[in-house]
């Protein structure tokens, strides 16, 4: 039997809050299948009071209510028993963007960071934006050289908040040329999934190890398990990364790709075709 993934919308940055508004209402959609309140939390940033005001102007639009903004300022906010009690209780959890060190830096081992992921395994609903996105999973890049061909030593990764297993997140990745880094990234650790996700772009993963790709850009999914050669540990600092024989996959919106094998559901289909023929 397949492993869930959980309750997951995970998005690149800058999603539309004014328009159409796919991605949000997708995520007011999902978290009214809960009950408890809808928890903003702007620990990554440093403007905790405008950005908590500016989501909670744009979900109240999209007739959303019980609206929670948490601001973790330290350490000891994150061991709050009213915050932890709220984070326990809540249908889902939305990590604002700004810097995904931060948001690691201040919860990680407290109060808060164990009800998150008590929530998340009672079926809480947990969206990430931007740094938000990046800290969901095991490791998160933390900075890195954008526009360039992969070298090494040009990229900075960190523990993430461990939710998301066996993948990496990049966000405002096309925007900001960011395949290098997360080639990099995934030549350095090769079982890691590598997913670059663009802006007002998302995937949403729900109790289940299959993703499917939301809003107007695309997600580009690294897969380093094929890998013939790679020269990433015999390279000086800053010289030419080599890498064969990697896959990749460019996913548009609607499109589906199965974490667990691997593999896109057209190409799923494809090889049951191929069996039904023989």
């Amino acid at each position: 039997m397949k492993k869930s993934c959980g309750n997951l919308i995970i998005i690149g940055g800058a999603e539309d809050k004014e328009k159409e508004c796919e991605i949000l209402k997708e995520v007011v959609k999902r978290s009214g299948r809960k009950k408890g309140d809808f928890i903003v939390l702007t620990a990554a940033t440093e403007e905790p009071d405008e950005v908590g005001a500016l989501y909670r102007k744009t979900f109240s639009r999209l007739n959303l209510k019980d609206i929670k903004i948490i601001d973790i300022k330290n350490r000891a906010d994150a061991n709050r028993e009213d915050y932890n009690r709220q984070v326990q209780e809540s249908r889902c959890i939305f990590f604002t963007g700004g810097d995904q060190l931060k948001i690691t830096s201040l919860i990680g081992g407290t109060a808060i960071y164990t009800s998150l992921k008590t929530a998340y395994d009672a079926g809480t609903l947990i969206v990430g934006t931007s740094a938000g996105a990046s800290c969901l999973s095991s490791t998160m890049i933390v900075s890195g050289i954008d526009d360039e061909s992969p070298r090494k030593c040009t990229i900075k990764m960190a523990p993430g908040l461990d939710i998301l297993r066996g993948i990496l997140i990049d966000q405002h990745f096309a925007q900001r040329g960011r395949i290098g880094r997360l080639l990099n990234a995934v030549a350095q650790n090769p079982e890691i999934l590598g997913i670059g996700i663009d802006e007002n772009t998302a995937v949403s993963i729900e109790e289940s190890t299959e993703f499917k790709v939301l809003g107007s850009g695309a997600v580009t999914v690294v897969d380093g398990s094929s890998i013939s050669h790679t020269n990433v540990s015999e390279l000086s600092p800053d010289e030419t990364l080599a890498i064969t024989d990697i896959k990749l996959h460019i996913l548009p919106k609607g499109y589906r790709y199965d974490i667990e094998n691997r593999i896109t559901l057209h190409e799923k289909k494809e090889e049951g075709n191929k069996n039904e023929d023989n």
